[in-house]
């Protein structure tokens, strides 16, 4: 995805560094090289044999740390080696370390003997992570650019607890790691609104039969995650999806493109940035059943009406400071109709995607385009993730 992908993993004492074997699988599997750190506390829940294995490099011990077995300090190699650490999970006591600029492990010695960025990912009994002082380390840590949080999740801790401390899950953890490895910590999007639409609306017949498309919502989840991790607050109205929302976007879930239009003009005052990804219907059924209709009952010819046109809405409301971005799917000459788009919809930008192309558009974990805007700006975005084209997208608006 980039060109730095070195990644050193720090893993703290916690029953969820379990979940830590797939995050180093997975980085790998991509391309990035993984080097691991363990606490004397991670190894009571995994063993450095284990990653090891999964990173292709020696798993890390404060054993490694107090032997002179290297001709340079270890947590100084490791520091200068890495493009990115993260710690996961991060717990109170490697938190409060932090937080106090306390070096009492390899851990700890490599951070301080490190200038990349550094990713957080805490996890810990609900009632320690809202301990008052627990909090105060956590908001002091954050005020150094260096360090990028992640949201702890809600739900059954090892505990039997329910509540705030859930380790972020694996997936989560690995998109904001190709996220800082692409931008190098850069939070250009600080102090900024984003508003993005992803993925498909349905018109229904009745309550079982619609008209709709193959859009999955996959590349409005990429934007999000990319302005997310890019420093700004999200809000994402998404139709009908099979993904997790990620920990820290204001989720509003749709189902037609009338409650689409509805939410989008809703949030649209507040926007800075308004990206319309989502794949809405052009028509809908005139009329509709609250009943399911028999099959012999349905309409040899179905009369259809237009839906609301969102993205001209869009532009007629917007401010002049609001930056509109729009996408058009389409195939054979993708460029024409996007440019037609791009200046009768009057966007300031449109991002023009094939989806007759192997490997790209509906339901593909890749994409590629040709992004548009109103000062002739005309870039080809070369075949890539969903996420590496949503952060392309967001480096060209700041271009």
């Amino acid at each position: 995805m980039v060109l730095k992908r070195r990644v050193l993993i720090a893993v703290g004492g916690g029953i969820a560094a379990y979940k830590i074997c797939e995050v180093v699988s997975t980085l790998f599997k991509i391309g990035v090289e993984i080097k691991v750190i363990l606490t004397d506390s991670a190894q009571q829940f995994i063993t450095p044999l284990t990653l090891a294995t999964l990173s292709r490099h020696p798993a890390y011990t404060d054993d490694h740390f107090w032997q002179p077995t290297h001709s340079r300090p270890l947590h100084i190699d490791l520091g200068e080696w890495a493009d990115l650490i993260a710690i996961a999970p991060l717990t109170a006591n490697t938190l409060a370390k932090l937080a106090h600029g306390i070096a009492d492990n390899l851990l700890t010695n490599t951070v301080l003997a490190s200038t990349c960025p550094v990713l957080l990912a805490p996890a810990m009994n609900t009632d320690m992570w809202e301990q008052q002082v627990v909090q105060r380390n956590w908001q002091q840590v954050l005020t150094d650019s260096r360090f990028h949080g992640m949201h702890t999740a809600l739900g059954l801790l090892a505990c039997d607890r329910v509540g705030a401390g859930r380790m972020a899950e694996p997936p989560e953890i690995v998109a904001y790691v190709q996220s800082l490895l692409h931008t190098a910590g850069k939070r250009d999007l600080v102090g900024k609104q984003v508003l993005i639409s992803a993925g498909g609306t349905r018109e229904h017949l009745d309550p079982v039969r619609f008209i709709g498309n193959p859009s999955t919502g996959k590349m409005g989840l990429a934007l999000a995650q990319a302005a997310l991790h890019r420093g700004a607050r999200v809000t994402l109205v998404h139709g009908p999806a099979s993904w997790d929302v990620p920990l820290g976007v204001q989720a509003i879930p749709v189902m037609s493109a009338e409650q689409m239009r509805a939410s989008m003009v809703q949030f649209l005052p507040n926007a800075d940035m308004i990206i319309m990804s989502a794949a809405v219907a052009d028509v809908k059924p005139q009329y509709y059943s609250k009943e399911k209709l028999a099959k012999k009952a349905l309409p040899q010819s179905l009369p259809l009406e237009p839906v609301p046109d969102i993205v001209a809405e869009l532009a007629r409301l917007k401010q002049p400071h609001q930056q509109l971005i729009g996408f058009a799917a389409q195939t054979g000459d993708i460029v024409t109709p996007a440019l037609e788009k791009l200046y009768s919809k009057n966007l300031d930008a449109i991002v023009a995607n094939p989806i007759d192309e192997p490997n790209s558009g509906f339901g593909s974990d890749n994409n590629q385009a040709i992004f548009l805007d109103k000062q002739g700006q005309k870039r080809e975005i070369s075949p890539c993730s969903k996420l590496e084209m949503a952060h392309h997208i967001f480096d060209l608006l700041h271009n």
